[in-house]
């Protein structure tokens, strides 16, 4: 098995007038999370069905561990597993039901489906709610058992599509948790949100894609650096230091700081982490305390602003037209 589990070149697919990936690039580590940023309609549900088979690409190519998606697509569903927007589990059937139906569609049968459903069920904490009806399940509870469906196969390459898209906070990290376990047993894991915290939790890479392009990869921090510098955030004891504060920082780092007596803080913009140790000394030194400080770095928000011109929810055209759905394959 190559290095590489995704590779792809200038991949471009239209609906119509609906360009709606144009040109995307992608290069993904084995063994790593790959985030892909955006907003609804930016072409990552597009990109990810070109990825796994089911759009063919109108230019460019693609291949999975080093397998070509047009070419080759038996190959590569055997090396993939997909989890869409939406749970593809049957409402009119259990927990262990469905999971049963997904092992015999994967060639699992009789002793070897019983366990790998008793095993899965453990691993996604539904044990307990086994023989219940789907129509009883939470979100949280639906879509950990779809991404369980999708690990039938234990495939090398996991797809997941906004995988955590209206879930509540203490169900998304059990979806974060579940993620690392698998990328922590050898999966490779291809991440698509538009949430941006969690792609800074979880991703190793991050590509930021917006309106069918990608407008910038690298790590989170690279990113964050690309767009601006770490930020100090000084809370003074009393407001009517602000003045002499904002004037020593003027002295030693020759920048101004952003003001705000009534909230006693000062924003100061930091080039080189190394001296604030020398800010901090000269403060004290001028009878200035502190009540708290903190080193920021520019968030993604504030990263995907910068790149494109709006935040990560302001974008309301269509991903896709008339593609087929991603849960239609999710195992």
């Amino acid at each position: 098995m190559t290095t590489t589990a995704i590779e792809a070149e200038g991949l471009v697919k239209t609906f119509g007038d609906n360009r709606a990936v144009d040109g995307v690039d992608l290069s993904v580590a084995t063994g790593s999370v790959y985030g892909v940023l955006g907003p609804n309609g930016a072409g990552k549900t597009t990109t990810i069905s070109m990825l796994a088979t089911l759009l063919r690409p109108d230019t460019g190519t693609a291949t999975i561990f080093g397998h070509d998606v047009v070419r080759e697509p038996f190959v590569v569903r055997q090396l993939i597993g997909v989890t869409g927007q939406y749970a593809s589990v049957d409402e009119t059937l259990s927990a262990t039901e469905n999971l049963m139906l997904f092992c015999r569609l994967n060639g699992l049968k009789g002793a070897s489906a019983t366990r790998r459903t008793r095993d899965l069920l453990e691993e996604f904490s539904l044990t307990d709610a086994a023989s219940r009806p789907l129509k009883n399940f939470s979100g949280g509870m639906r879509r950990r058992l779809d991404l369980a469906a999708s690990l039938i196969a234990q495939p090398p390459l996991l797809f997941l599509d906004e995988p955590t898209t209206g879930l509540d906070p203490r169900t998304r990290a059990q979806m974060w948790d579940t993620i690392r376990r698998l990328v922590a047993t050898g999966s490779t894991v291809l991440l698509t949100t538009q949430y941006l915290d969690e792609a800074d939790q979880l991703a190793d890479r991050i590509a930021v894609i917006d309106r069918g392009r990608v407008v910038a990869e690298g790590t989170g921090d690279d990113l964050k650096s690309s767009v601006g510098q770490q930020s100090l955030q000084l809370t003074l004891m009393r407001p009517e230091d602000a003045t002499a504060a904002a004037d020593t920082v003027q002295g030693v780092l020759g920048v101004t700081a952003t003001v705000s007596p009534e909230a006693r803080r000062l924003t100061v913009p930091v080039a080189d982490p190394a001296r604030v140790t020398e800010l901090l000394v000269h403060l004290r030194t001028a009878g200035i305390d502190l009540d708290g400080l903190s080193m920021d770095k520019p968030t993604l928000d504030e990263v995907f602003l910068t790149l494109t011109g709006h935040d990560a929810a302001d974008q309301a055209a269509p991903d896709r037209a008339d593609s087929p759905d991603l849960e239609e394959v999710s195992a």
